[in-house]
């Protein structure tokens, strides 16, 4: 962080239109939280200088805490429509592959409008949770799909990919729309019944889309990123040709991997290989690859794949709902903290429980505390890196740091609130993580610009105040 400057100037005064000077009682570091710490962001968005600056704050966040944006690298925001459904199981225990029935019952009666209204209250509700960017892995793109006998690819409207782009512009959050290749509905099987809504025919077919879509993009918090559903939605031949032409684009890669022991056994009678020794043996390299999931993967492969550059998502709240397993993240830790966090089916949405159970998930698993600890056997840090940094690095983002040439997305806590209760600057990260709810977010900011959070709106509605513990110098 930079150094403060004697006698410089306040921003009002620096002849620079719409820069802040953000100072909050306490700010994240990156390794814990300190007072007296301004953030100056410029007119376009980028946080400019962080540090003990000396300036007149132009946003003085009193009582409050001030984090980097939270970041969901994974995102089906449809899935919303999900919530509360599939939780009786009648006919006896269910398993994901249940669950996926009624994923796709939804997917065939929803039309444009619920989609677009679906995407809306996604990230409206994730922007609470104090997510400012999502890596929304989109895959539901036909409004229409083609009658019965057509030619394969025939009218395909890929009507909903841009409805999400405008749902996401409409509730003021980052996105990175990861389009998504979906081939075929098994290993070697057609689509059938709702998967013809999400099929591309071919990688020429995908990027041609792509090419569209870059033209529909709102300014600098929309990007487009590549993903390949799954190697049982995908062969290895097109999920190579996505990945070396999303990397010659400077795209970031995702695909959901080993998610589920059905996964591995089909994927081993039909190649003789596991998904992700199938997926190393295809790509030339994993960099700028993320792997979801990978609740299954074998200790070595994951080994192979992060040394060959790749990184892994997982989604504690949405894989305990569907019952996958618990991954073993421990080659993920130790090799620099590849990890990110992701929302996935959004059944849930709560980055503060997404982080408490990424290290509660390894407790149970292996029966032990502390498994995600740092050098100093701190836990918190880390889970707040796969929050913001590791997400970032997953989605291809400059943000998740509160340092200069980031994105100015943050998030601010109160430090009032009752969950909060008995904090000292020691303990926050800790009390924030294992002990507080998403009523503690008292606002995000996304470019540096700010929303308040569902609980102050409903204030401001009755006639409370907007931010209680807000002063604009």
């Amino acid at each position: 962080m930079a150094k403060p400057r004697a006698g410089r100037k306040a921003a009002e005064q620096d002849g620079s239109p719409g820069v802040q000077v953000v100072e909050a009682d306490w700010t994240w570091t990156g390794s814990g939280f300190a007072p007296g710490v301004q953030l100056r962001v410029g007119g376009d968005g980028r946080i400019e200088e962080a540090g003990r600056l000396g300036l007149a704050a132009t946003r003085r966040l009193r009582r409050q805490a001030l984090l980097p944006g939270l970041v969901s690298a994974h995102s089906h925001a449809f899935q919303r429509a999900l919530r509360g459904r599939g939780e009786r199981f009648p006919a006896g225990a269910g398993s994901f592959w249940s669950w996926r029935e009624a994923m796709y019952e939804i997917a065939a009666g929803l039309d444009a409008a619920g989609f677009e209204r679906l995407c809306r209250q996604t990230f409206r509700e994730l922007r609470d949770a104090g997510v400012t960017a999502v890596g929304e892995f989109h895959y539901f793109h036909h409004e229409q799909t083609a009658p019965p006998g057509a030619a394969a690819g025939a009218a395909l409207d890929y009507g909903f990919d841009a409805r999400v782009l405008r749902a996401a512009a409409a509730t003021g959050i980052r996105i990175v729309l990861l389009n998504t290749y979906y081939r075929t509905g098994g290993f070697d099987q057609p689509p059938a019944g709702a998967q013809r809504r999400f099929e591309s025919p071919s990688p020429a077919v995908f990027w041609e889309q792509m090419d569209r879509l870059a033209g529909e993009l709102a300014g600098p918090t929309q990007t487009l990123g590549a993903a390949v559903h799954s190697l049982r939605a995908a062969p290895p031949e097109d999920l190579s040709a996505i990945y070396q032409e999303a990397r010659r684009r400077g795209m970031v890669v995702h695909l959901h991997l080993e998610e589920q022991r059905k996964e591995l056994a089909d994927c081993l009678a039909y190649y003789g290989r596991r998904p992700m020794q199938l997926a190393l043996a295809a790509l030339p390299a994993a960099e700028g690859l993320t792997a979801v999931h990978c609740t299954h993967t074998a200790p070595e492969d994951l080994e192979r794949f992060l040394l060959a550059g790749g990184t892994v998502c997982v989604c504690p709240l949405t894989e305990a709902n569907l019952g996958d397993g618990l991954a073993d993240l421990t080659a993920c830790h130790r090799r620099g903290d590849r990890i990110s966090l992701g929302t996935d089916s959004n059944a849930r949405i709560s980055m503060l429980e997404e982080m408490r159970w990424l290290e509660y998930g390894q407790r149970l698993r292996a029966e032990s505390r502390g498994l995600l600890r740092d050098g100093d056997g701190a836990v918190a840090p880390g889970l707040l890196r796969a929050a913001t940094a590791g997400g970032a690095r997953a989605l291809g983002l400059p943000c998740g740091e509160l340092a200069a040439g980031c994105w100015a997305d943050l998030v601010a806590i109160d430090l009032d609130h009752p969950a909060l209760a008995g904090w000292e600057p020691e303990t926050l990260p800790e009390t924030l993580i294992f002990g507080a709810g998403d009523g503690a977010i008292v606002a995000t900011a996304v470019g540096g610009e700010w929303r308040p959070a569902a609980a102050r709106r409903s204030a401001a509605g009755a006639g409370g105040p907007d931010d209680s513990h807000e002063e604009n110098a």
